[in-house]
């Protein structure tokens, strides 16, 4: 964490951070005000995108993992006769798949989501930004 002008700035350097009257074009918006009173507007996106990307890596892991234990089980039925845990060992195989498969469903929308929500925070600044723009503040010593 680092101070600027009155403001507390969490997280890494360069991680995609906005300001109310910075440059156009980032994404969301959070309130701080740091301990000399003064505040920002500001939002952090690269936790969200960080996050997403996560979730697009858990999906590319997931993929391959019904394949894996097709062939992890390919093995398992041949000879071991009549043995009933087999047929409990497919109800549990099938009950995995399912779970791998609904995990992946979920991370892919999660990121989906994720990055939804970067966009909608770009678009709440911008229209704070805008709000702004159209009021006037006195300068105190030609400084405004």
């Amino acid at each position: 964490m680092s101070g600027v002008g009155g403001v507390t700035v969490v997280g890494q350097p360069g991680e995609g951070r906005e300001r109310v009257g910075a440059s156009a074009g980032s994404a969301g918006a959070a309130v701080s005000a740091g301990a000399g009173g003064g505040g920002d507007l500001r939002h952090s996106r690269g936790p969200w995108l960080r996050a997403a990307g996560g979730a697009d890596q858990l999906v590319t892991l997931l993929g391959p993992v019904k394949s894996e234990l097709e062939v992890a089980h390919q093995g398992v039925t041949a000879g071991a006769g009549a043995l009933s845990a087999l047929a409990e060992l497919g109800a549990v195989r099938a009950s995995w798949e399912r779970r791998f498969e609904d995990a992946r469903k979920e991370c892919g929308s999660l990121g989906g989501k994720m990055r939804a929500v970067v966009q909608g925070q770009t678009q709440a600044n911008e229209a704070v930004r805008s709000g702004f723009e159209g009021v006037k503040t006195p300068s105190v010593g030609g400084a405004r």
